[in-house]
Parts: C-alpha cells; sequence; structure tokens
C-alpha cells in the first residue's frame, strides 16, 4: 500500500513583490486600484472572461509584479473579439483598431493607447521586452482604454454614432466650440515632442494655434492675431500630410480644422 508522502507543514501566505512597493500601501488597496474597470453590458462569455481575468491579474500584481503586463496583453483578447463580433472581419489586431476608429466607434485618442497595448505585446512576442515591462499603475491606462473601447463596441449603432462628436451638422460657431473641447482633453502625440516637419516644430505650432483659437472663443482676435493664424494654418497645410503617425496626423488635422474655422469667423459675409 502507497501514501502520499506527509506534508512539510502549513503554506506560507503570500506577500508583497518588493517591486510593486508605492503603489499601494497593501493588497486591499488594489480594490479602489481597478474599481473603475466596469464589466461592460452585453458581452459575450469569452469577452467578458478576459476582462474579468485581466483585471483580476492587475490585482494580483500586488504578489507577482509581472502580472501587470501579462494583464494588458490578456485584455487584448477582449478587445480583438469585441472588435471581431462588431464589424464582422476577421483581420490582425491593428486593422480592426483603425476600421473601428475609421468608422467612429472609437476615438483617435482610445486607438492610440490601445495601439501601445498591441505594439507591447508585439514586444514581448518578439522577445524585445520581458513581462516585468510595466508597473501595476502603468497597466491601468491600458486596461482602462480596452474596458472604455469594448463599452463602446457593444453600443447600438446609432448610440455609438451619437457618442462620437458631431460636428458636421452644428453651426461653424459651434463647430469650433466643439472641437476646442476634444482638443483640450486630447493627449500630446507620444515622440513628437521637439521634433520639427519641414522646418515646423510641431509643439510650437500646436501652442500658437492652441493659444489663437481660445482668444478667437473668448472675444476675438486682432489683425495682427489673424495674420498669425494664417500663418500657422499654411504651416499646418504644408506638414499633416508628412507626418507618418496615425494618430499624429489625426491631432494635428484636427488643429487645421480649428485654426480654420476661426480664420473663417473673422472673414466679412458676403452681402
Amino acid at each position: 500500500m502507497t501514501t502520499l508522502p506527509p506534508l512539510p507543514g502549513p503554506l506560507s501566505l503570500p506577500v508583497q513583490d518588493p517591486r510593486a512597493r508605492g503603489v499601494v500601501l497593501d493588497f486591499a488597496d488594489m480594490d479602489a486600484l481597478v474599481a473603475d474597470l466596469v464589466m461592460p453590458d452585453g458581452a459575450s462569455m469569452y469577452v467578458m472572461s478576459a476582462l474579468e481575468t485581466s483585471r483580476e491579474l492587475i490585482r494580483h500584481s500586488y504578489y507577482r509584479y509581472e502580472f501587470a503586463t501579462v494583464a494588458v496583453t490578456h485584455s487584448l483578447i477582449a478587445l480583438e473579439c469585441a472588435l471581431v463580433e462588431r464589424l464582422a472581419l476577421s483581420r490582425p489586431l491593428h486593422i480592426l483598431i483603425r476600421r473601428a476608429t475609421g468608422t467612429g466607434l472609437i476615438t483617435v485618442e482610445l486607438a492610440a493607447e490601445l495601439d501601445r497595448g498591441r505594439r507591447l505585446r508585439d514586444s514581448l512576442t518578439q522577445g524585445t521586452v520581458t513581462s516585468a515591462a510595466l508597473s501595476p499603475a502603468g497597466a491601468i491606462a491600458t486596461v482602462r482604454a480596452v474596458f472604455d473601447a469594448v463599452a463602446l463596441l457593444l453600443r447600438p449603432p446609432s448610440a455609438a454614432e451619437t457618442a462620437a462628436v458631431d460636428t458636421g451638422s452644428a453651426q461653424p460657431e459651434d463647430q469650433l466650440a466643439l472641437l476646442w473641447e476634444e482638443h483640450r482633453r486630447a493627449l500630446y502625440p507620444d515622440g513628437f515632442r521637439g521634433i520639427d516637419v519641414e522646418g515646423v516644430e510641431l509643439i510650437l505650432l500646436d501652442a500658437d494655434v492652441a493659444g489663437l483659437v481660445q482668444r478667437e472663443l473668448n472675444g476675438g482676435l486682432d489683425d495682427s492675431g489673424i495674420a498669425i493664424l494664417w500663418a500657422c494654418i499654411a504651416d499646418l497645410d504644408k506638414i499633416v500630410t508628412l507626418i507618418d503617425s496615425e494618430y499624429c496626423a489625426s491631432y494635428f488635422a484636427r488643429l487645421r480644422t480649428m485654426a480654420k474655422l476661426a480664420a473663417a469667423r473673422s472673414i466679412p459675409a458676403a452681402t
């Protein structure tokens, strides 16, 4: 008769990974870190399972730091599944993200964060980064973007279209205000600080146009401001088509539209 070997003794309780120190005080505080990762209504079993697992991986990164990066890569399973279901299209993830952005289902800002997660996943498979690439706090932003994107993708088509900022049907003065609010919430494109295109420094152009648009909305531009704005429009016309980043190009295309709307308000109406 064979018997099982005796147990070595009581199992030790898990302890905090030293690399996760400074994120929260104790494991209970991890609940607050993931509190806004709310399961979207109407998700399929596969999407729900992947989202729940990614959320739990972030919570348990308190004990194993690498779980944070794994949470991001696992959340992309939910994203890809939701995109395929909504678009009725089976393509690589970067194409699905681009298609959903182009049709207005998700915003360009959200798409940029999702694409960061996709690039991280690709880097892991290529062996250029390790599973310790992200901290728990760093992983939250991308996993939150996946939750937000899935929630948008699960909306009925009419609701999704209504959620997008529709400037086409607004009056010109309202279009400018809507675009300005959208631009204020947008993140400046990563990797394009201190970069110039055809001699135009992008971050300075962004600051100049933003300041002029705000002045126009707050009371109007004087002749000097209008002249500077038209010079900025010329620069925007020159550089937008030369930018090789989809998000950055969209960011400056919106800036150009705002600049032209602001300038048009100073053109006398035909009589």
